[in-house]
C-alpha cells in the first residue's frame, strides 16, 4: 500500500507541475495574440507563433478563427502523439472549444486522458489506426458529424486519402501536412496502403503524405480555398470557400516553402543531420507514388525533382 501510495503522489506531482507548465504556455500565447492585434496584414506568416503546436500554427489558427465567423467551437485532429504538442491544444486551452482527438496509440491515448486537457476540458480521446475504410465510422462512434469549426490531419502517411474519405464532417478550416519533398508543382501523394507505416516503408522516415499541389487540389475538390503554409513547410491551412471571404486567397505555388528541418534516419536508424534537400529526395528515387493526374503510380525519380 505504502508503494501505491507512493506512486499516486509522484503522479499527482506530475500533473501538478505539467499544470503550471500549462499555465506558463497559456500566458505567454495569450500576450503573442495581444501583440499581433496591431498587425494589419493579410499574409498567415505574420501571425505565427508556438504555444503547444510544433511550429507556428497555432498563431495561424487564432488568426484564421478571427478571419472566420465560426459555427461551431469543435475540432477533429488525428495523429496528436500524447498530445503535449499539437494543433488544437491551445483551441482547447485558450479558447474553450470542445474537440476529439485520435492517436494510434494506446499509451499515449491512455496518457491523454490522465491529463489537465481532458478533465479540466471537453475533449474526447480516442484509440484508434485510422484508415479511409474506417475514418467515418470512426466520427460517428464518437458522436461528430455535421459542420465543425477545425479538422487537423497529420498521419504521416495516407493524409491525403483520409481526407479525400471524409464525409461526415464539414469542418470550415481544415489543417494539413504536406511533403515538401515532393516540390511545389507535382500532384502526387504516396499509393494508398491499409496499414501504412513511414518507417516501415522507408528507412528514413521521409516517404509520407502528399505534395502541396495534390492537397491544393483535393481543398479545390471539397470547397476550399488555401490560405497558405507556414514557413517551415510542413502544414497548409485550408478555409471552406463560402466562409472565405476575409481570407486572402493564394495560389499553392506561392505558399510554398521548402522544408529546412535536417532530421533524417540512415538505414541502422541513426539520426543523419547532414544530408541535403537534395538527398533525401535521391534516398527515395526507387519508391512509388501516385500520379493524381495521369491516375498511375510512378516512381520519384521519374519526377524530375532533382
Amino acid at each position: 500500500m505504502n508503494i501505491l501510495k507512493k506512486i499516486r503522489l509522484k503522479f499527482r506531482k506530475f500533473i501538478n507541475i505539467m499544470e503550471i507548465e500549462e499555465d506558463i504556455q497559456l500566458a505567454l500565447g495569450r500576450i503573442e495574440i495581444r501583440q499581433l492585434k496591431n498587425i494589419n496584414s493579410n499574409n498567415i506568416n505574420d501571425y505565427e507563433f508556438k504555444v503547444f503546436s510544433q511550429y507556428g500554427e497555432d498563431g495561424i489558427i487564432q488568426y484564421l478563427i478571427n478571419k472566420v465567423e465560426i459555427k461551431n467551437d469543435f475540432f477533429v485532429e488525428f495523429g496528436v502523439g500524447n498530445y503535449l504538442e499539437s494543433n488544437t491544444k491551445f483551441l482547447l486551452h485558450n479558447n474553450n472549444w470542445s474537440g476529439l482527438v485520435l492517436d494510434s496509440s494506446k499509451k499515449n491515448i491512455d496518457f491523454i486522458k490522465t491529463s489537465p486537457s481532458a478533465y479540466n476540458y471537453d475533449l474526447q480521446a480516442k484509440y484508434a489506426f485510422i484508415t479511409g475504410e474506417n475514418i467515418n465510422n470512426l466520427l460517428e462512434q464518437a458522436g461528430v458529424k455535421g459542420e465543425i469549426g477545425l479538422l487537423s490531419i497529420d498521419i504521416d502517411g495516407n493524409d491525403y486519402w483520409v481526407w479525400k474519405a471524409i464525409n461526415v464532417i464539414d469542418p470550415q478550416i481544415v489543417v494539413c501536412e504536406y511533403n515538401s519533398l515532393f516540390g511545389p508543382d507535382v500532384k502526387v501523394t504516396i499509393p494508398y496502403y491499409k496499414n501504412f507505416d513511414r518507417f516501415k516503408a522507408h528507412y528514413s522516415g521521409q516517404y509520407f503524405g502528399a505534395s502541396i499541389a495534390a492537397l491544393t487540389g483535393l481543398a479545390d475538390e471539397k470547397g476550399y480555398c488555401l490560405a497558405g503554409s507556414n514557413v517551415t513547410g510542413s502544414n497548409l491551412f485550408f478555409v471552406k470557400n463560402k466562409y472565405a471571404q476575409n481570407i486572402k486567397k493564394i495560389n499553392h505555388k506561392d505558399a510554398y516553402f521548402k522544408i529546412k528541418a535536417k532530421g533524417v534516419f540512415n538505414k541502422r536508424r541513426e539520426l543523419d543531420l547532414e544530408k541535403s534537400f537534395d538527398d533525401r529526395i535521391k534516398m527515395m528515387q526507387d519508391l512509388l507514388v501516385y500520379d493524381i493526374e495521369n491516375e498511375k503510380n510512378i516512381k520519384i525519380k521519374d519526377l524530375n525533382l532533382v
